[in-house]
């Protein structure tokens, strides 16, 4: 919320000056649809004053980069070998940042998603209204979506909406834009997949999330993100638990802490019942299992405590980020002004 107080501030100070929007696509091996893809993003949008088109080629070893030049895009991120989608986003946005952009919309290269709702998309933004805006595809009413994979997008995102506090109905939609507020505030760590992991963040750091129906094509090809179901949700469940217990490791040890030592009771319980029967002789492995889980039980807490503990020094260190960032980005817009090579 804060996030977004600074830019209704920074809208009312900049007055008339130009809102340039960056239109980012992670792109891998995507030469067949990406022309659909750049054809789709509109060239004029009401409080925009320019758009630009920024192609992420992630490695791809067809004619992406060819196709991209050919078709005029304005910016190229070219990764020399393949990174995958979180890292090539994460350069996306680093690049659209020290390009000036004020708004940044992230849109894949298979041309899922239909680049004339970007209006509808930034809108939110423009007003004044959120830090960042996530396209609704509607899964329930995607035709190519199997009834199995509907149910894990709706399952997913509510355990995603639980975590991070928000309410975003499709959590893990790539449709998305960001102000440069919260693009600058953003700190990709993952290698899987940036929607969680974003989404997530945004809800622990009081960013304003909020979340515009968007229209999708039909199936161009298989997802690459991931082989198989299995694999896409052992990749995302890790990156739930991984974010979460980054923000929240406290709650989250205590959790284990508790359940352990709730367990461990148990056999404790049991052998004092027997014991005071007169018949505990037979029953001490009871105790010794209960003492091993109580053990561990408050190992948990005091891992929980280390992680809270060192979860501070992360602020501090995110902060520090933040700061070192803007002040990046402030040397480079002014070695932009000054035509300095190298720069633009």
């Amino acid at each position: 919320m804060r996030c977004c107080i600074l830019w209704r501030l920074l809208t009312l100070c900049r007055g008339s000056d130009p809102v340039k929007l960056i239109v980012q696509i992670p792109c891998y091996n995507e030469e067949q649809t990406l022309p659909e893809t750049i054809g789709s993003i509109p060239r004029a949008i009401p409080g925009i004053v320019r758009i630009e088109i920024l192609v992420i080629d992630d490695g791809s070893s067809d004619r992406t980069i060819e196709v991209a030049r050919a078709l005029g895009v304005h910016h190229i991120v070219r990764n020399k070998h393949n990174q995958g989608l979180a890292r090539s986003f994460r350069n996306g946005l680093e690049a659209c940042l020290q390009l000036g952009a004020d708004i940044i919309v992230n849109t894949d290269g298979d041309h899922q998603y239909d680049g004339r709702d970007i209006p509808k998309l930034v809108r939110p933004i423009l007003d004044g209204e959120a830090d960042i805006v996530i396209g609704d595809r509607e899964t329930d009413k995607i035709a190519h979506f199997s009834p199995a994979k509907k149910f894990l997008q709706w399952f997913g995102s509510g355990v995603v909406r639980k975590l991070a506090g928000i309410w975003v109905p499709d959590t893990v939609s790539g449709f998305r834009a960001f102000s440069r507020e919260a693009a600058i505030r953003l700190n990709i760590v993952s290698s899987f997949s940036y929607t969680i992991e974003t989404v997530i963040q945004a809800g622990k750091r009081q960013l304003a999330v909020t979340s515009v129906a968007v229209r999708t094509n039909p199936k161009t090809r298989d997802s690459r993100l991931f082989k198989s179901i299995p694999g896409f949700l052992q990749n995302s469940l890790g990156t739930m638990v991984r974010m979460y217990a980054m923000y929240q490791p406290l709650r989250v040890f205590f959790f284990i802490g508790t359940a352990l030592t709730a367990v461990g009771l148990f056999p404790i319980l049991r052998f004092l019942y027997y014991y005071a029967i007169g018949s505990g002789g037979g029953h001490i492995q009871s105790l010794v299992l209960g003492a091993v889980l109580l053990m561990m039980g408050f190992i948990a807490y005091l891992i929980g405590l280390v992680a809270d503990l060192i979860g501070f020094n992360r602020q501090l260190l995110e902060m520090t980020l933040e700061r070192v960032r803007r002040m990046e980005l402030a040397d480079y817009e002014r070695s932009r002004e000054r035509g300095v090579p190298g720069a633009s």
